[in-house]
């Protein structure tokens, strides 16, 4: 790669990985989650030898599976509860909702992850 001056440059090591990663991040959804866990492995082999806005981005992957991770445990939890609950018919209301927050867990999950492709594709931080 060259620069506007004509300069050899070189790009951050660990910047392929990391637009891997994303990519299996958006894909994800019609994997049934099975690629965001190669993405995750990916990003946690790439987390040493990265460097710059890689190592950067490499960062917010990992943040981002773990903190959607933990917030899809408490709701899948109290699905759990609603399920139950839902026997008297007091927990049916509350299994929509939180079906639906789940729901937008995922969406978030999936636009977050097309911004930080998007981002690291134009040298920007994630």
């Amino acid at each position: 790669m060259t620069d506007q001056n004509g300069t050899s440059v070189q790009p951050a090591a660990g910047r392929d990985g990391a637009v891997v990663a994303w990519i299996l991040y958006i894909l994800s959804i019609p994997s049934a989650n099975v690629l965001v866990l190669v993405g995750l492995v990916l990003a946690y082999v790439n987390r040493g030898s990265a460097t710059g806005l890689a190592a950067q981005h490499v960062e917010a992957q990992i943040s981002l599976f773990w903190s959607v991770f933990w917030v899809s445990v408490v709701l899948w939890g109290l699905i759990a509860v609603s399920a139950v609950a839902s026997v008297v018919l007091i927990g049916i209301p509350f299994l929509f909702l939180f079906g639906l927050l789940l729901l937008l867990v995922s969406i978030w999950f999936t636009v977050k992850s097309v911004l930080g492709l998007l981002a690291l594709l134009n040298d920007r931080p994630a």
